[in-house]
């Protein structure tokens, strides 16, 4: 499934909103997939009102969230809370071969497009239910978004410096990871639908996200009994497997096993951290991971971020500059890479997916309801059925 030719003429119908949901139809839209975003009047996709924004040549106001994740994609506008908007997504659903919705528990049913309904109409149709803590037990219906979720499942009380405050990982790790939950269940289903010639309902939610993202972490508490807690950057399971300041910058030293330390401690001519027993295995490094860190920072701090990079380098030790994003995205790994991609040079970038397929393209993400008479045509509507749909939009929310 790695081709983007996999997925050619499979059908999606999104009905999401914001990263999780539209990032797993983006993942099936970059291999392939013709991905049809429904969205509501007025503002669409709540992403579209997120910042940071900027203002494009021809004077539209674009967000780069919804730039981010909605590539590869067209937008059709519907109200689903009046009848004529609400048949003609299941008209659309007709001929899908996958649903992504991403309502609260129990909204898609209230609008008459839930599992149900589609599946009814469409027994072939893959159904994906993204949400916060699913759809039963003691926390469905609970809103959920990214952060409220690093709370919740402990990875806040584990991020940012010992005795400082919890601290929300920068990057949208939940709600992405979750979009690639989404996706995979999406594609094991299309698998299944091979054998049996029908659909199912499959989804993801933030919150299972989240905690097998710390699947190690909570494998550890159980092994020793300690609730984890904050260590900056660095690591439970080594040291020294963190960040030291050089004279003008940052470096993260990845010392992680008897070997690299032993090239560390010669090529910083610390000798006698290598001939301190204590230290001789990686436990023992952990538990005087703060004399260790000092011996280390004292020699670190000496040299500037190239000498240090060169001399560790040198010898062997895994070692790597701190990049703020500019200099990561800019970086000459990242241009080689092909990090950044789009059509055009009036268009924001495009970060590709993490998979190397030289077939891929990538469209820039649609305006609102930029396809909705195209779509519309296609699935068999007349004009005069889309002229009236066009009628019957419910006025944009105040």
């Amino acid at each position: 499934m790695s081709s983007a030719t996999t997925y050619t003429g499979l059908r999606v119908v999104e009905l999401t909103t914001t990263i999780a949901g539209p990032y797993c139809a983006m993942i099936l839209g970059d291999l392939g997939a013709d991905v049809i975003k429904v969205e509501r009047p007025g503002g669409g996709d709540d992403a579209r009102s997120m910042p940071p924004h900027r203002t494009t040549p021809d004077g539209r106001d674009e967000s780069a969230v919804f730039h981010a994740v909605n590539r590869n994609k067209r937008s059709v506008v519907l109200d689903l809370k009046t009848d004529a908007g609400r048949e003609a997504f299941l008209r659309l659903a007709d001929g899908a071969d996958v649903v992504v919705q991403s309502y609260r528990p129990g909204a898609a049913d209230a609008l008459g497009v839930g599992f149900d309904v589609v599946r009814a109409r469409n027994p072939r149709a893959v159904y994906c239910s993204v949400s916060a803590f699913g759809s039963s037990g003691a926390a469905a219906g609970l809103p959920g978004y990214d952060p409220l979720i690093q709370a919740f499942s402990g990875l806040m009380s584990m991020t940012g410096e010992p005795g400082g405050a919890p601290v929300r990982v920068a990057a949208s790790l939940i709600d992405l990871t979750t979009g690639m939950w989404s996706a995979m269940a999406v594609m094991a289903a299309l698998v299944r639908r091979d054998a049996t010639g029908v659909g199912e309902h499959v989804g993801a939610t933030l919150i299972d996200s989240g905690y097998n993202l710390l699947c190690h972490q909570i494998i550890g508490m159980y092994a020793t009994g300690e609730v984890p807690g904050p260590l900056g950057s660095a690591s439970p399971i080594t040291a020294p497997y963190e960040t030291f300041a050089t004279s003008d910058g940052w470096v993260m030293i990845a010392a992680g096993n008897n070997g690299l330390w032993a090239r560390l401690c010669t090529a910083l001519d610390v000798p006698k951290l290598l001939a301190d027993e204590r230290l001789a295995g990686s436990a023992g490094r952990v538990r005087h991971r703060d004399e260790v860190h000092a011996a280390i920072q004292e020699q670190v701090g000496k040299r500037d971020t190239a000498g240090c990079l060169a001399l560790l380098r040198g010898a062997g030790v895994p070692v790597g500059p701190v990049h703020d994003l500019r200099q990561a995205v800019e970086h000459p790994v990242a241009v080689e890479r092909g990090i950044l991609v789009g059509e055009s040079v009036d268009e924001l970038p495009l970060v590709r997916l993490p998979i190397d397929d030289d077939t891929a393209h990538y469209r820039r993400p649609p305006r609102l309801g930029e396809h909705t008479a195209e779509v519309l045509h296609q699935a068999g509507f007349t004009a005069a059925e889309v002229a009236g749909l066009a009628q019957v939009q419910r006025p944009p929310r105040a």
